[in-house]
């Protein structure tokens, strides 16, 4: 996932962010992003605030114009066992280490830092200020949507599509129908009260 590049290794800087914290099906994503400062990315920005179609797009332009990028992963499991928000911080790590080369400063969405094994800052609404974060934003976004895609294929009736794993009403309403999939979060309130009432 590297693009060849010969740059000042002083200025290696990586942005991080996740998506699916809020979500109640899924893991957790995260996405790692060195932009080269060469190949400006216009309309970078908190991946919320875009269309699908011009994430995709923008993701696109990620992938072929950054020194290097990866995307990691925290699974349902892990979620349950440890908890959203360290979930979280291991899916960080784990974008962060297949990063080559390695960054020497990392910018991290949010209030809360990951171990990492560079200085890091952690910047609250970072991913609407921070090209690189954006970046990372947009491409872990892109990445999770895939992975519900995906889910509503396996799991029809679901809607996995429409409302991306979020506990909306639709989907709590096919909860209470069809029953909890092996995907869903039962650590989180939403799953575990149906969990409870089915007992």
């Amino acid at each position: 996932m590297s693009l060849a590049a010969s740059l000042d290794n002083s200025i290696l800087i990586a942005g991080l962010d996740e998506v699916g914290r809020g979500c109640i099906v899924g893991p957790v994503i995260a996405a790692a992003v060195i932009l080269h400062p060469d190949k400006p990315i216009a309309g970078l920005t908190d991946s919320k605030k875009l269309s699908e179609n011009k994430r995709r797009d923008l993701a696109e332009k990620i992938k072929t114009s950054a020194v290097c990028w990866a995307v990691g992963r925290a699974e349902v499991s892990e979620i349950d066992t440890i908890n959203i928000l360290q979930a979280t911080l291991v899916a960080m790590q784990r974008a962060f280490s297949m990063l080559e080369p390695a960054p020497t400063f990392a910018k991290v969405d949010g209030n809360r830092l990951p171990i990492l094994p560079c200085p890091a800052q952690a910047i609250v609404q970072g991913d609407l200020l921070v090209a690189e974060i954006s970046a990372a934003s947009i491409l872990a976004k892109v990445a999770r949507d895939e992975e519900m895609l995906t889910l509503d294929r396996l799991y029809p009736g679901y809607h996995f599509a429409v409302h991306k794993g979020y506990p909306t009403q639709q989907h709590l309403a096919a909860l209470q129908q069809h029953g909890v999939t092996p995907q869903h979060r039962r650590s989180f309130a939403p799953v575990r009260k149906i969990l409870l009432g089915s007992i």
